[in-house]
């Protein structure tokens, strides 16, 4: 089985179904014979554009408070890259937050994607 690893990043709530499908179409989010698999939480994020900022949403030095939509899914370790680059080129933000760490994830051995009859 190859790493898996977990991957959350912020997007304005506008965005959010964009950001959701270029990531899964790249890869992530795949589960047994499921792809697209992904939790969000809607919530409030806050930053303030600095000075050489290009920044999508506010002003320079002005704090910035904007709904936005916590987006978190699994990712195979051989499509991480590709999923990066599409949620970058996916979202709207000049430097869209994002993390990703690598996860222990249990795949049944069963063959009906994990489900016992």
């Amino acid at each position: 089985m190859t790493q898996l690893h977990a991957l959350v990043t912020y997007v304005p709530a506008d965005h959010a179904e964009a950001v959701l499908a270029a990531v899964g179409d790249a890869g992530a989010g795949r589960i047994g014979n499921y792809s697209h698999c992904a939790f969000t939480t809607p919530g409030t994020g806050r930053f303030t554009p600095l000075a050489g900022s290009q920044p999508f949403l506010g002003s320079q030095d002005r704090s910035e408070h904007v709904p936005e939509v916590r987006i978190e899914c699994v990712v195979t370790e051989d499509v991480l890259d590709a999923v990066v680059a599409a949620l970058r080129t996916a979202h709207p933000y000049e430097e869209p937050a994002l993390m990703s760490w690598a996860v222990n994830g249990h795949r049944p051995a069963t063959a009906r994607g994990g489900r016992e009859t």
